[in-house]
């Protein structure tokens, strides 16, 4: 019994540990995308990196991988999407890369009009941010803002906001 218990404890932690080397590492990758963008855009750059991360997880959903597709955008055009060896007519968008998805993320974000009262809160405030784009209708769930604020929390990503001198913190911190 205790070998079962030992075995199966050592397998959380490689899981969680693992979870934790994805996200830190999505986080290296794609955090001077989020700032470049919350410079362009005004979006906090927590905020892009925190819901790409949650809606493509880490880069690893089928979306992401297939689609480049971080954010779980739909639009007009129909692609073909393979799963379990079967193909399924899809409205997710297909970008050519992992920048232009997060590009159109920033435009679909400014752009809409049931957004345009967010662009008067800073690039600070990622709460406010968080909940005004679930109040949109951006997500279908309920908790998607206390998820999205969570990894904000979690990764320390707030710092992506701050000063360029903390930004070397946001990773340090999750190691």
């Amino acid at each position: 019994m205790k070998k079962t218990l030992v075995i199966v404890s050592l397998m959380i932690f490689s899981l969680a540990a693992s979870a934790q080397t994805a996200s830190t590492s999505y986080i290296e990758k794609f955090k001077d995308d989020a700032i470049r963008i919350m410079h362009q855009s005004g979006i906090p750059a927590s905020i892009v990196l925190a819901v790409a991360m949650h809606e493509s997880a880490c880069g690893k959903s089928l979306l992401a991988t297939e689609f480049n597709n971080q954010f779980g955008v739909k639009g007009l055009d129909k692609h073909v999407l393979i799963t379990h060896d079967k193909k399924k007519l899809t409205s997710y968008k297909k970008y050519d890369s992992v920048k232009d998805s997060f590009e159109d993320f920033s435009r679909i974000i400014s752009g809409r009009k049931q957004l345009s009262y967010l662009q008067n809160l800073t690039h600070y405030d990622y709460v406010g941010w968080a909940k005004g784009i679930q109040k949109s209708g951006y997500a279908a769930s309920h908790k998607w803002s206390k998820q999205v604020l969570g990894l904000i929390s979690k990764y320390h990503l707030n710092l992506l906001d701050e000063n360029p001198a903390d930004q070397s913190q946001v990773i340090a911190s999750n190691k």
